[in-house]
């Protein structure tokens, strides 16, 4: 449980505005372990989301890594040809972001997001794919999933579709699933759901997860370490309780006391 999976170094991250660069993400270092989960936290604008684009090497054009490197294993993602990145992401990277909105084509069933999806990163025939989709889909609490492989995007609610999209990125079985605010759109019945069959992964094939998530609670339950982020920077990593019980950084405290139900000495 000791092995580095991933690791990111010394990561700078600018983007182009008609003022001039703008500096996003400064020198962010991290790295995750076989069956680590490690939050991520911070206020909207922090950097979170770009870091985890730069991992998945999915960049707007404006946006420029200006220094660092990201490995994966024995790869540096960051000097891998396109090729090559568009078959780490999904089958040893799998991604699920906050908008489900914008992940699905509207004129493609569910079914064939899913089984497609599938068949592009393991061999596995449209029937296998099909039965597998269908477990997956079962596991996020989805009714009926042989009936709703047959919908539209547009026939489902932003919730289901972040199910789907949390179903495709477990079926994949990667070895690092990065979760951007990923129970967003769900109610608290499925959000408990939903983390227990993330951390089953995570336990039963030492899939390492950056969980990145505005929502305390969530961290708190998931993570076994968390790091918070500002204006663009780490500003604490430390183990959960341990950043819970003692924060260091004024900052983090900040944070804590935002939140409803946290009192600190």
């Amino acid at each position: 449980m000791d092995k580095h999976i991933l690791r990111v170094d010394h990561l700078h991250i600018s983007v182009s505005t008609p003022q001039g660069k703008k500096k996003i993400v400064n020198d962010v270092s991290f790295d995750l372990k076989k069956g680590e989960i490690l939050g991520l936290v911070g206020a909207s604008g922090s950097g979170k989301t770009m870091t985890c684009l730069a991992i998945m090497g999915l960049l707007q054009e404006s946006a420029f890594i200006e220094h660092g490197a990201i490995h994966l294993e024995s790869q540096n993602l960051l000097k891998l040809q396109a090729s090559r990145m568009r078959s780490v992401r999904g089958k040893e990277i799998a991604v699920i972001m906050q908008n489900p909105m914008s992940a699905f084509n509207p004129t493609i069933t569910i079914g064939h997001h899913v089984i497609e999806t599938l068949r592009t990163h393991r061999p596995f025939s449209r029937k296998e794919a099909r039965e597998l989709a269908a477990t997956y889909l079962a596991r996020t609490g989805l009714p009926h999933p042989d009936q709703l492989m047959g919908q539209y995007p547009f026939q489902l609610s932003g919730g289901m579709l972040q199910r789907v999209m949390i179903a495709i990125a477990m079926s994949l079985q990667p070895a690092v699933l990065i979760a951007d605010e990923p129970t967003t759109a769900l109610d608290t019945t499925h959000q408990v759901q939903l983390l227990e069959q993330m951390h089953r992964l995570c336990e039963e094939q030492e899939t390492a997860m950056l969980l990145v998530s505005h929502d305390l609670g969530v961290i708190a339950y998931m993570a076994d370490e968390v790091m918070v982020m500002n204006q663009g920077s780490i500003v604490e990593k430390a183990p959960v309780a341990e950043l819970f019980d003692r924060p260091q950084h004024p900052y983090t405290r900040m944070l804590l006391q935002a939140r409803p139900g946290i009192q600190l000495v």
